[in-house]
This record gives C-alpha cells, structure tokens and sequence, in this order.
C-alpha cells in the first residue's frame, strides 16, 4: 500500500483506468472539483477509461447524460459499464417469458424492457396477474411506496418461487459529509432476511462485473489485468472487488473513506488497496512515484 501524492501517477502508469462513479467523479454536491482535468488528460495521453458503477438507476445512456449536464461529455454510454448491464444478460439467458417485477423508478426498467420482458412495478402486482410474475429486480430505492410496495414484495416472494435478481449490491450511499441513506442493495438484504431466501446479486465486489468489464475490452484488442487499475472510494465493493479479479486499486478519499478514518476502516475490513490518493484528479504541476 502506497500513498501518491498526484492521481497523474496513476495515469501515467496504466493503459486503462477503470473509475467508481459515486464518491470518486461524483458527489451529493455535483462533480468532484477538477475531475475534468483528469478526464482531459486521460484523453490526451490515449488512455482508455470506464466507469464500473453499481448504478442501475438509469440506462448507459441516462447516466452519461447526467454527466454532460455538468460540462463533463468524455464520458459517453459506451464507457459506462453497469451493474444493470449484467442484470440485463441475465434475463436474456434466464428468463424468456413472463412478468418482471421490479422496485425502482420507471427510468431504472430500461434493463428489463431492453430483454423484451413485461415489466411491471411492484405496486401494480395483484391476484389476477401474480401467476405470471417469473422474476423480481430490485434496481433503485426510489420510485415506490416504501411500506406498501415493499410489503408486497415480502409476500410476493413468500408466494412465488422466482429468480430475484439485486442490480445494486450497494447498502447505503452518502447524502452528506456525515449521513447517508439505504441503497437498494440494503432493502434486499431485509426483505432476504425475512424470506428466507438468497437472491442473485450483480455489482461491485463481485467479479462478475470486472469480468464484463474486462471482456468488453477483449473484444477489440488484447489486454492483461496488469494494465488496468481500479479507482474507488469505497473498500467493501471498489477496492475488494478490483482485489479479488487481480487488478491493482486505488482508494480515493473524496467520498465512503474519508481522510480521517482511512487507516482505521483498512486495519478494520483487513482489504488493502495498492495506492491511496486524495482524489482522482490530475495535477499536472505535481510529481509521479
């Protein structure tokens, strides 16, 4: 583990860079201060870059949206790559007929509605159609009637012996410097505590993403896990995940790990990113190793 002063190290080091969204581009306050600059920089050196997020809130397209309306137009759909993308595989494998259920909002559907499924919000599930419903997603926290809509989903899966599917492993995310609020990833581990049942997770830490990730890549070119390294800010998914598929990491800390606490949630958790950096933003007037 190894303390850098300057993220341009870290460009300068790896052909491929892959970027958490949350906590390391982004904040609850808007971008992280000069994360364009690494984005600029990034382009000018032919670095290649994605954006490896849990976020299955909106499609590849949406998300890199939300990133132009900041200025920020390096990051385009096809360098996104998500946790719903993986949910999206799934179906198409899995599930060829049939109702999807889902909690989220009508934009986080996209995934289930681009397998060409019926999708159906949790709230619309009733005695006529529940014979029907052969999956259930779990994609966003937002976009339903938390008591009524997350009681139905208890009882759903109490009658219906189903694929449930959770798009976003993530338990809770910041609203502040000091609260935060429950991901979906946290209302699954609820409901799958009062089932009785293990649902099928896609996201950070499993490899499963950076293998969609790295496959994508191999697509067009030959890669080694040596010239990619993951940049995350949080140790429970970024840092472990990148660990556990053999990649180097970098754990920033301008979100989940503050400064103050970083020495003691590694010695805690015992998961060990290879450098640890401030931010991901690239000082050009800095210096490398």
């Amino acid at each position: 583990m190894k303390r850098i002063d300057n993220f341009k190290s870290i460009v300068d080091k790896y052909d491929i860079i892959f970027f958490d969204a949350f906590g390391v581009i982004k904040t609850y306050q808007g971008l992280v201060p000069g994360i364009g600059k690494t984005f600029q920089y990034l382009q000018e050196q032919g670095k290649e870059y994605y954006i490896v997020t849990n976020d299955a809130s909106r499609s590849p397209a949406q998300l890199a949206e939300a990133y132009h309306k900041y200025g920020l137009t390096a990051i385009t759909a096809d360098r996104i790559v998500s946790s719903g993308m993986l949910t999206k595989e799934y179906l198409d494998l899995q599930v060829q007929d049939g109702i999807v259920a889902y909690l989220g909002t009508p934009e986080s559907q996209h995934y289930i509605d681009s397998s060409g499924l019926h999708t159906l919000p949790v709230s619309a599930v009733n005695n006529s159609n529940i014979d029907k419903v052969n999956a259930m997603i779990f994609l966003d926290d937002e976009g339903f009637d938390w008591f009524g809509d997350l009681n139905k989903t208890v009882n759903l899966l109490r009658k219906r012996t189903i694929p449930v599917i959770v798009a976003n492993t993530d338990n809770a995310y910041p609203l502040s410097v000091g609260d935060v609020s429950i991901a979906i990833g946290g209302i699954a581990s609820m409901i799958e505590n009062i089932v009785g049942k293990r649902f099928i997770r896609f996201g950070k830490p499993d490899s499963q993403m950076f293998m969609f990730a790295y496959d994508l890549i191999r697509e067009y070119r030959p890669v080694s896990k040596k010239q990619i390294v993951m940049v995350g800010d949080t140790l429970q998914t970024d840092i472990l995940g990148g660990n556990k598929f053999g990649l180097d990491t970098v754990l920033v800390l301008t979100g989940n790990t503050l400064p103050k606490d970083v020495e003691t949630r590694i010695t805690a958790t015992g998961i060990m990113p290879t450098y640890i950096c401030d931010s991901a933003v690239v000082d050009l007037g800095g210096f490398g190793f």
